[in-house]
């Protein structure tokens, strides 16, 4: 048989080799991202389609299935558009993405800082398929003084909450916090053909998005990543391993460290001030120049090992910056800017004889119009699934119950990120229906925006994960929620797993009011 490896180019697509998570071969299509050559064969770096891209790897020839090669179809020429030689035709996802575009920009604020310039690159059509067509409107939940209780009966396991509106035959989407309730004695039968109501928010969801329009500069730290910008340099991984500490990580995205540090086999970090090095001699040299034994900043968190803290992206630029490039490497859905000022950096640590090792972090930005909490949240992958994650994501809210407000996490938020944000609110929103307890004989009640001021979650976030988990039901014109006993157990088994709690009595914060600090 002829051997068709030479013929192969970027932009082929053909069926790859790999291992599953049950250890089985599989031959998913994949893209070649690039070639290269060293001495005695070839390597081809691989993109499997509808899988994430920290799966992306460099494979041999003797892994790809000849037989199926797909070459990249020839671009036409471009037609003319409304006249204009040279104009790109417009397509349903453009028109449909600018029109998204323009909703953005003409809702927000004038502008008041810069942001560096940002090269027009081609438009994934992968992904903005996924944001335009994955958006779900959530309800709209306008403030009143007087708000829509839900009334709850927890002694039954099927505990029943209803929600009466305005006008009984309004639809879900549109339930605001105005209505009255009241609680219904019987219990809903259960409903085994029900379908599950989307939530209304994916990892892909985007608000800010510019489909190569000239950027204004930017008016707040939004760290939201433009997928129009993606090219060939940015969707491969430039770093092969990172030493940190006691561990070795393999990167999962492009990060954009400087191009000599891409050719060493494994990128040093000082894992107390993150400053980078090219080999384990200059680490060592800096170690003993090194004073730091822990994040720079104010420790406003300690409970047993696990401390927290506040680092401020102004005071601390080498640090965040140092910080916001390790991040890149496991965070793809945003954008890594060296101007570091608008941000808060709330690192979380773990405590033992040699000092205070980095386990993750989340930052914030100082003044937010949109009442973000957080701007990007990764645990690194040594401490995940162990629990810093929620922990780091129950720390966000609890600063935003010191603050007084209600947040929200920027989004698109990554696949793993979405799954940890919709477990948390689940159990939060969970824990606090499930222990209302009745007054005098009545039933106890509960509003949804008593519920977003106990846990400083947005309204919004409350609706999507009363959605999400099924609980919303319409009944002899009212909105009920329905506790099934297979969401108390399951919830129940949760919480019982869920150690890592954050304790507000070590928390030691006080909120800055940064309307009035000119340049923070």
């Amino acid at each position: 048989m002829a051997d068709h490896s030479g013929e192969i180019t970027e932009g082929c697509r053909l069926p790859v080799l790999r291992k599953n998570q049950e250890n089985e071969d599989e031959w998913p299509l994949a893209e070649i991202l690039s070639v290269k050559d060293i001495p005695g064969r070839k390597l081809y770096y691989v993109h499997y389609i509808d899988f994430n891209k920290r799966l992306d790897e460099w494979v041999t020839p003797d892994r790809l299935d000849l037989k199926k090669l797909q070459f990249p179809k020839k671009e036409a020429k471009t037609p003319m558009k409304n006249g204009l030689p040279g104009s790109r035709p417009s397509s349903p996802e453009r028109d449909v993405k600018k029109s998204l575009d323009l909703h953005v920009q003409s809702a927000s604020a004038p502008s008041r800082g810069k942001t560096l310039p940002t090269p027009k690159r081609k438009a994934e059509s992968v992904s903005l398929a996924t944001q335009v067509t994955a958006v779900t409107p959530v309800p709209s939940i306008p403030g009143s003084a007087e708000a829509s209780q839900a009334s709850v009966y927890p002694t039954i396991r099927d505990s029943t909450f209803s929600i009466k509106s305005r006008d009984e035959h309004e639809p879900l989407t549109s339930l605001t916090t105005n209505g009255t309730t009241s609680i219904q004695r019987h219990l809903i039968p259960p409903q085994p053909g029900r379908k599950r109501k989307n939530c209304g928010g994916t990892d892909e969801d985007s608000q800010d998005s510019s489909d190569g329009i000239p950027s204004a500069p930017r008016m707040t730290g939004s760290l939201v990543s433009d997928r129009s910008h993606d090219d060939i340099v940015t969707r491969m991984k430039n770093i092969n391993c990172i030493e940190l500490g006691r561990h070795r990580l393999k990167p999962w995205y492009f990060s954009p460290y400087s191009q000599e540090l891409t050719s060493l086999p494994i990128l040093y970090l000082c894992e107390f001030c993150l400053k980078y090095l090219k080999s384990l001699k200059c680490l060592q040299r800096h170690l003993t120049k090194c004073n730091l034994r822990h994040p720079p900043g104010n420790e406003i968190y300690r409970k047993g090992t696990i401390s927290f803290f506040e680092i401020d992206g102004r005071k601390n630029k080498a640090y965040s910056q140092n910080l916001c490039l390790l991040a890149k490497c496991f965070l793809d859905h945003k954008t890594l800017y060296y101007d570091t000022d608008p941000f808060l950096f709330y690192v979380m640590t773990e405590y033992d004889s040699k000092g205070f090792h980095i386990v993750g972090y989340f930052s914030k930005e100082k003044e937010s119009t949109e009442d973000y909490n957080v701007a990007c949240i990764l645990t690194l992958p040594p401490y995940q699934r162990r629990g810093y994650g929620k922990l780091l994501i129950e720390f966000s809210y609890e600063l935003s119950k010191v603050e007084g407000k209600t947040g929200t996490p920027e989004k698109p938020l990554s696949d793993l990120g979405l799954l940890s944000y919709r477990s948390y609110w689940s159990q939060t929103i969970l824990e606090i229906l499930m222990d209302l307890k009745s007054e005098n004989g009545e039933r106890p009640q509960i509003t949804i925006n008593e519920i977003s001021e106990i846990t400083s979650v947005k309204k919004e976030d409350v609706i999507s994960t009363l959605q999400y988990l099924n609980l919303i039901n319409y009944y002899k014109g009212q909105y009920i929620l329905t506790l099934s006993e297979d969401i108390v157990e399951g919830h129940e088994r949760a919480m019982q797993k869920r150690h890592l709690r954050i304790d507000p009595k070590c928390l030691h914060f006080t909120p800055k009011d940064w309307s009035k600090r000119g340049k923070w």
